[in-house]
């Protein structure tokens, strides 16, 4: 009986790590890393006003340390998608997991901007290569239907930046503060890094993206010329600058949002986190509701109503005193602005098929071009008012009604 039931045992695990092989839980990996990034960014956003409390930032830091490491993670994440389509993905993936897991906990214990500086610097590009590169490989699991892939990835960052605020919260509510919630980060960042590394799938998925690159030249240089030279193509173009200008209304947004209602709106650093919660969590059900409706509206002729109808929404909700009226409209921007990204990085990712890699590089290389411009943000909040700063950020859905195309592109099954 003993040996008949160690080898009933020993079946039932041999059929849980198959099913734990199976591409679906692979996918679930992957979206599990971008749960994590985002839950990260969401604390952090969140706790913009405590950081600011102990350690004594001023605007025109908050604005560097939203700036610099986006330059720092510029040049080294064009480097990081070549190498992901040419070398071991799987390699780069586990190293930047855990290089991800050093940059959070040397972010709790930070003493002053100084290493909060060094340690966002060490994150950005950790992400990239354990966030970004995990996109990547979710696209080539199906790349007919990039805008329904990235929808779930969005939808899995959203679930992120809701909890975040509340990971935050429970952090201070144990007495734990920010830096406590940063370490629990840290030790879910080690955990992800050491399951893709035990995954078998990823390391298949990294071989296959070399071989798929060795007949057009393989190496660093060939794969660093291939992503200059897509990137002055046309079609590529418009998505890159669409998407840094949707995120005038996303992550700046959301990083300058809990400052706007404690300086401007005068509200307690308590009903601030209430503002970034609603949003993201509005963010959240839009989302989740994009998955269905990109199965019977195009992608593009919704992107370009959405906004529309955010031209009018967000001047009235800076013109607007009142807290809760603010927080209505906040609430049905943050309905009309989900789909953004997930739509206009799908087709990005449809621009230069087979190339998942080479995208995320070409992203980079013109995140570095315009990768200042949190910190003009922060500069200008620091000279004019943080008031102004916010009528900017108008300019994204000016630039998206103008720049998007009237007909999609190229026939796509997955309606993007």
């Amino acid at each position: 009986m003993p040996a008949l039931n160690a080898s009933t045992c020993a079946g039932r695990w041999q059929r849980v790590r198959q099913a734990l092989r199976r591409p679906f839980v692979f996918a679930g990996l992957l979206l599990a890393i971008e749960f994590l990034d985002e839950l990260a960014f969401g604390a952090r956003e969140t706790a913009w006003p405590l950081l600011r409390a102990d350690l004594g930032l001023s605007y025109a830091q908050i604005g560097l340390l939203l700036g610099v490491p986006n330059i720092a993670s510029g040049l080294i994440e064009p480097l990081l998608g070549v190498l992901g389509d040419v070398w071991k993905r799987w390699a780069l993936i586990v190293g930047g997991g855990l290089c991800f897991a050093i940059g959070l906990l040397a972010t709790a214990w930070a003493p002053g901007f100084g290493v909060l500086l060094a340690a966002s610097i060490l994150l950005y590009p950790a992400s990239g290569a354990f966030v970004s590169l995990s996109q990547a490989t979710l696209m080539d699991l199906d790349p007919r239907r990039h805008a329904h892939l990235m929808a779930r990835w969005t939808l899995a960052g959203s679930a992120g930046v809701v909890l975040g605020p509340l990971l935050l919260g429970a952090g201070v509510a144990l007495g734990l503060g920010w830096r406590g919630a940063f370490v629990f980060l840290s030790g879910l960042a080690v955990a992800l890094s050491l399951a893709a590394w035990r995954h078998p799938h990823l390391r298949r998925n990294g071989n296959r993206a070399e071989g798929e690159t060795a007949g057009a030249g393989r190496g660093l240089g060939p794969g660093l010329r291939r992503a200059f030279a897509a990137m002055r193509r046309g079609a590529v173009l418009r998505w890159l600058v669409l998407l840094q200008f949707s995120d005038f209304l996303l992550d700046v947004l959301l990083g300058f949002l809990a400052l706007y209602f404690v300086d401007v709106v005068e509200v307690t650093p308590a009903l601030a986190g209430t503002a970034v919660a609603v949003w993201s969590g509005v963010g959240l059900a839009g989302d989740a509701l994009l998955i269905p409706l990109l199965e019977r509206v195009r992608g593009l002729a919704y992107l370009r109503f959405s906004a529309l109808v955010t031209l009018v929404l967000f001047p009235a909700f800076l013109l607007v005193p009142a807290y809760w009226t603010k927080l209505l409209l906040l609430a049905l921007m943050g309905l009309c602005n989900a789909g953004w990204y997930a739509i206009l990085q799908g087709q990005l990712y449809s621009s230069l098929p087979g190339q998942s890699g080479t995208a995320m590089a070409v992203n980079a290389l013109f995140g570095l071009a315009v990768g200042f411009t949190p910190a003009v943000f922060g500069w200008v909040a620091q000279q004019a008012g943080l008031p102004v700063t916010m009528w900017l950020l108008l300019l994204g859905p000016i630039a998206l009604f103008i720049g998007l195309p009237r007909r999609s592109p190229a026939p796509q099954p997955d309606g993007g």
